[in-house]
């Protein structure tokens, strides 16, 4: 599979960003997560399951759909995950409504960066959601 279709592009309105674009208006760089698949998978599937108002399905091996909620209008983003083999993550983040989003996405993934380098990565969270399985799509 090409790189450009690990995500959905973005579309023209700035209300997306995503590590794939190739413009600097829509582009954020990848999120480093670990080392590996597994360990990144699981990481970033904990850091979701604590967040307010996110909704996750975890797509087969190396995906996790994602929705996010906002606080007072209730708009949801959508948010798609995809781990590489080597564990860098790469990230689309758009709305669903509306042209313009004051760069609410820009800073989600921005704050999610932030949040991931705050975690100390820890064999024992890959290993544990091994053991207790995840919710999966296939």
């Amino acid at each position: 599979m090409a790189d450009t279709h690990l995500l959905a592009p973005c579309p023209d309105s700035p209300n997306c960003v995503s590590s794939l674009a190739t413009d600097d208006s829509h582009r954020v760089e990848p999120l480093t997560v670990a080392d590996n698949r597994e360990a990144s998978m699981a990481r970033l599937q904990a850091l979701l399951k604590a967040l307010p108002r996110v909704e996750f399905d975890v797509v087969g091996q190396s995906r996790i759909q994602a929705r996010f909620t906002s606080r007072l209008l209730r708009f949801v983003d959508d948010v798609t995950f995809y781990v590489r083999e080597n564990g860098m993550v790469e990230v689309r983040s758009a709305s669903r409504v509306g042209y313009w989003d004051l760069g609410a996405n820009r800073r989600r993934v921005e704050s999610l960066r932030e949040q991931l380098a705050e975690q100390a990565p820890d064999d024992s969270t890959a290993q544990h959601f091994h053991r207790q399985g995840s919710r999966s799509l296939g």
